[in-house]
C-alpha cells in the first residue's frame, strides 16, 4: 500500500501469464451455509465465454462441480490451470471447502470424519450445488461434478447417491471400494492406516459400513453418464478394482467412457498424457454440458 492509500502489486510470479490477463475468468470467494449451519468457503469462477457460445439463449451456463483430493487438503484463491481451462470451453466452476478439508482449523478438519459417501462431507458437495441452483448460476440438467482421488471419489458418490443433480461425472484416479483401497496403500502410506481408519471409519471390520460408503455398491443407481481415468501403476488405487467398476458399469447397460494410461499412476503427468486426457475430456464435456471444443 503507498503513503496513498492505494493498493499496488508487489511482483508477478508467472509474468509470460500477463498477456492472457484480459481473457482468463475472475475468481470470486463465495460462502455457503450448509443444511446444518456450518458455513463452507468456497470458490466461483464464472465463464466469459457465454457472449461466444451458443447455449440457445439460455441464461444460465454449465456449471463443473470441481471437488479437491485428499480429502485433507483444501482449495486456495488464485490462479488454477484446470479452473481456467474449463472457464474457457464454457463452463462455471465451483470449489468448495467440504468439511474435512485442511487449513480452517481442527474442529472443521474432524467434522469430516466418518462422513464419506452418505455423510456430511458428501452432503456439503450437494449443498453447494444446491446453493447454485439457488442464486441461479446454474440450472439442473447443467452439471458435471468433477474430481480426481478423493474427488474421484466424490463424483461416484454423487453419481450414486445424488443422481438427480448431475448431468454427468468425470473420475480421475478415484476409489470406489474404500476397503480395497486401504487394503492396497503402499507401503510408506502404512503409519497413516491407523488415521485413516480413525477419520474414514473401519472398513475393515464393519463390512456393512464399507458397502455403504463404496460406490461400487451402489452402482444401479447412477443413471448420468461417466468418464472414469486410471494409470496403471497407481500405487493407491489399483487397476483391478478400477475396472471391476467398469465391467459393473457396462455389465448394467450404464454410459461409461474408460481411459487408461498404462504408463502413468495415480496422476496423469506426462504432457502427451495429458493433452490426450483434456482432449478426451472437453469432448465428454462438450457432448453432455455443450460446453466449446477444439
Amino acid at each position: 500500500r503507498t503513503e496513498e492509500g492505494i493498493m499496488e502489486p508487489l511482483f508477478c510470479s508467472q509474468s509470460r501469464l500477463l498477456q492472457y490477463l484480459k481473457s482468463f475468468s475472475q475468481m470470486e470467494v463465495v460462502s455457503i451455509i450448509a443444511r446444518d449451519g456450518l458455513k463452507l468457503i468456497g470458490y466461483l469462477t464464472r465463464s466469459k465465454m457465454k457472449e461466444k457460445l451458443d447455449y440457445d439463449n439460455q441464461p444460465k451456463m454449465p456449471l463443473i462441480l470441481l471437488v479437491h483430493g485428499g480429502p485433507w487438503e483444501r482449495d486456495s484463491y488464485g490462479f488454477v490451470p484446470i479452473v481456467q481451462w474449463l472457464a474457457n470451453r464454457g463452463y462455471n466452476v465451483l470449489q468448495v471447502n467440504f468439511r474435512g478439508s485442511t487449513g480452517f482449523g481442527k474442529t472443521f478438519l474432524h467434522r469430516g470424519d466418518r462422513e464419506w459417501g452418505v455423510g456430511k462431507m458428501q452432503h456439503d458437495l450437494t449443498d453447494a450445488v444446491m446453493w447454485c441452483l439457488n442464486e441461479k448460476i446454474s440450472e439442473k440438467d447443467k452439471i458435471c461434478i468433477f474430481g480426481a482421488s478423493y474427488g474421484g471419489y466424490a463424483a461416484l458418490s454423487g453419481l450414486c447417491f445424488t443422481p438427480e443433480l448431475y448431468k454427468c461425472g468425470v473420475n480421475i484416479a478415484g476409489p470406489n471400494n474404500i476397503k480395497t483401497l486401504l487394503s492396497s496403500i503402499p507401503e510408506y502410506w502404512k503409519p497413516l492406516r491407523k488415521t485413516m481408519l480413525l477419520r474414514i471409519g473401519d472398513v475393515n471390520t464393519d463390512s456393512g459400513f464399507n458397502e455403504k460408503i463404496s460406490p461400487f455398491f451402489h452402482t444401479e443407481n447412477i443413471v448420468a453418464p461417466v468418464l472414469i481415468v486410471q494409470g496403471a501403476n497407481d500405487p493407491r488405487v489399483s487397476q483391478v478394482e478400477t475396472e471391476k467398476i467398469v465391467s459393473r458399469l457396462k455389465d448394467e447397460g450404464k454410459e461409461v467412457d474408460y481411459i487408461f494410461y498404462e504408463d502413468e499412476g495415480h496422476n496423469i503427468l506426462k504432457p502427451l498424457n495429458r493433452m490426450d486426457l483434456f482432449d478426451r475430456i472437453e469432448k465428454f464435456l462438450a457432448q453432455h454440458l455443450g460446453g466449446r471444443y477444439e
